[in-house]
């Protein structure tokens, strides 16, 4: 018997775990990942990025979440002496037309509390040498860390008290509600606690089916591809370039990110993964993509932005069209210049009309907390969103 179990060892169920232990140790924890390895999805997959919150409404779950996250992450990083660095990145409007979103950018900033500036082309140009445009923000709070070893050193932290237990290798199959309790059966074990919490990611909807609720929107997979810099072309990119992204379209653009290990990524698109672990090019789960594309939420989506849809799968299958998406930010960047790197799934939740959900969405639901959407910048504030499931199950505990 645990008082909680949570299901998914990505960075938002270890984190989780790790605030609830560190305020209630007396409570017994169980971590629950169908891997045989931590952070093998979303966490493992993303860009390493230390965002600042400049992009999200104010007030939203997003914006809070990421301002108060990624304190404490760069706090957790010092202390626990993990990679990390606030190398700062530019926004950048590519012609005059673009500095008006530009400029509603930067109030957003503004009133999230970023440190942040509009700086001219030529101090730009001081920044980041090769990048084209007229105006940029300029963020140099924003900071790059290693997510995969803040996710096994939360791990080993939370196993430090005997009680507490990761199981890897348990995929979930059946959750059962009992008179005081919950049974959580996987294909090797079942596990009973008080308090469950969904932090499934790619699979969270279903997790929340299983748990007896109805999910408030589908999981839909998109996956991002991206390129790595050669290193004869790394001196054309210093640290992180972003382009002024699209209001109607919840993803960044293709940007440029040094990675903490020194390498530099291109992209990604975003398209339409043909199963929730479909990371190469032609894997298939047949299954999967049969209920993305019959959910009528998809359709809907897939209507409004078809236009938008079929250049990212244009992208996707033309390296030229790709380089000339790249060339847009640093004109130099040619194919020659580029290798192809692994490519990342976002969980992106949409609702049965068609809207792509934009902010966190946590459903507090008797003894079972579902995290059902939880995409960028959700690894910056996982520590943060951590202490807010917290806060909700404590009236209970």
């Amino acid at each position: 018997m645990f008082d909680i179990c949570i299901i998914g060892g990505g960075i938002v169920g270890l984190a989780t775990a790790y605030q609830i232990s560190k305020k209630h140790p007396k409570l017994k924890l169980a971590v629950l990942e169908k891997e045989t390895s931590l952070a093998k999805h979303q966490t493992g997959h993303n860009s390493g990025v230390l965002h600042t919150g400049i992009y999200y409404k104010p007030g939203s779950l997003k914006a809070m979440n990421c301002r108060n996250g990624k304190q404490a992450m760069e706090q957790f990083c010092q202390e626990q002496g993990i990679d990390h660095e606030l190398c700062g990145k530019i926004i950048v409007a590519l012609n005059d037309e673009e500095v008006p979103r530009m400029k509603n950018i930067y109030q957003r900033g503004q009133e999230n509390g970023v440190n942040c500036k509009i700086i001219s082309r030529e101090e730009m140009l001081e920044i980041e040498p090769r990048v084209a445009g007229v105006q940029a923000i300029h963020v140099p709070e924003c900071g790059i860390v290693n997510y995969k070893q803040v996710c096994l050193r939360l791990g080993e932290i939370i196993q430090e008290k005997e009680e507490n237990k990761i199981f890897l290798g348990h995929q979930v199959t059946k959750i059962r509600n009992l008179t005081t309790s919950l049974v959580v059966e996987t294909d090797k074990q079942q596990i009973e606690c008080k308090h469950l919490i969904n932090c499934g990611g790619l699979h969270s909807d279903k997790l929340t089916k299983l748990g007896g609720q109805k999910p408030p929107a589908k999981i839909i997979p998109f996956k991002g591809e991206y390129f790595e810099l050669k290193k004869n072309a790394k001196h054309l990119c210093k640290n992180l370039i972003y382009p002024v992204p699209d209001p109607a379209f919840p993803f960044l653009g293709v940007h440029f990110t040094r990675m903490i290990d020194g390498t530099v990524e291109c992209g990604p698109n975003a398209i339409l993964a043909f199963g929730r672990e479909a990371y190469g090019k032609f894997d298939l789960n047949l299954k999967d993509l049969l209920e993305s594309i019959t959910y009528p939420g998809f359709q809907k989506m897939a209507i409004k932005h078809w236009k938008m849809g079929w250049g990212e799968m244009w992208r996707s299958y033309n390296k030229g069209a790709f380089v000339k998406a790249l060339r847009r930010l640093i004109p130099e960047i040619e194919a020659s210049h580029l290798v192809s790197a692994p490519a990342g799934i976002r969980a992106q939740a949409v609702s049965p009309r068609g809207a792509l959900v934009d902010d966190f969405l946590i459903e507090d639901n008797n003894r079972v907390i579902n995290v059902c959407n939880a995409p960028s910048p959700a690894a910056t504030a996982s520590l943060n969103i951590g202490s807010t499931i917290m806060a909700q199950l404590e009236a209970r505990i």
